[in-house]
């Protein structure tokens, strides 16, 4: 199961893309959200999927990888497409049945909105394909602390979500030995129906509920035993450096936006 798991992975390739400062990825990622919020016909999808393949492709990353970080999302993609060719009425009757009618303005809003998400999930993938959790919640912390003067505390985030990305595969774990144990006392998930999927399924939250809990407060005494303290004064183990190329990199995000708001 932890072998499935994309989400969080690192996939070193000696990339170019790999070596970029962490806060230069997420202001970048940031833009990119902001580039496909404003994208809104076929030329600017155009334009945006293919600066999205020109990084993918930068990162020696097969592709298959990041449509596989997608593929979790492929529901709510199929959700979005069916809301806007129910709800849009622009355009040509396409087919029509009783007083609802496809029109061809629904269907393309459809492709262009589920292709928007495609793109948005894949792409954004390249953060932690290409950046470790303890950089990644670095550089966060970086991005984050001009808002300090507002009360704001990155320290506290960024813990938290180093220790989330790091209980998923903990989680997942845990999942799996549950389910090898049922399976060795008769109860294999594979050869249940449906229904009886569902009902294993939803036994499954309450051992590993508290297995998560059990495991959060070894990690708490742990922490304390060893003097950890939040907001307490730290050295950091890697010092991050803003070079020229991750100058340019942000700046490539924002000549995205830029021609996405020439092609509305």
């Amino acid at each position: 199961m932890r072998n499935k798991l994309l989400f969080g992975r690192r996939i070193d390739t000696g990339s170019w893309v790999h070596g970029l400062d962490p806060r230069a990825k997420l202001t970048g990622m940031l833009l990119y959200l902001a580039a496909i919020v404003l994208v809104g016909s076929w030329r600017a999808l155009a334009v945006a999927a293919l600066f999205s393949l020109a990084y993918m492709t930068a990162t020696r990353i097969p592709l298959k990888y990041y449509v596989k970080a997608a593929k979790p999302l492929w529901a709510l993609m199929v959700f979005i497409f069916a809301v806007q060719c129910l709800t849009v009425d622009r355009g040509e009757v396409i087919w029509r049945i009783g007083s609802w009618a496809l029109y061809t303005g629904g269907l393309s809003s459809g492709f262009i909105a589920a292709s928007r998400m495609a793109l948005l999930v894949s792409f954004t993938a390249i953060l932690t394909f290409t950046t470790t959790p303890g950089l990644l919640n670095q550089g966060l912390a970086g991005v984050l602390a001009p808002f300090q003067r507002i009360g704001l505390k990155p320290q506290r985030l960024t813990l938290m979500m180093s220790i989330a990305l790091r209980f998923i595969p903990t989680i997942l774990e845990e999942t799996q030995k549950i389910l090898k144990a049922q399976a060795a006392r008769g109860a294999d998930l594979k050869e249940l129906p449906w229904r009886e999927k569902g009902r294993m399924l939803v036994s499954l939250l309450v051992p590993v509920t508290v297995g998560a809990f059990r495991r959060a407060e070894e990690l708490v005494l742990s922490m304390e035993s060893r003097g950890y303290t939040i907001g307490a004064p730290r050295t950091e183990y890697h010092r991050l450096s803003w070079r020229r190329r991750d100058t340019w990199f942000v700046l490539s995000y924002v000549a995205l936006i830029a021609a996405i708001l020439l092609l509305r």
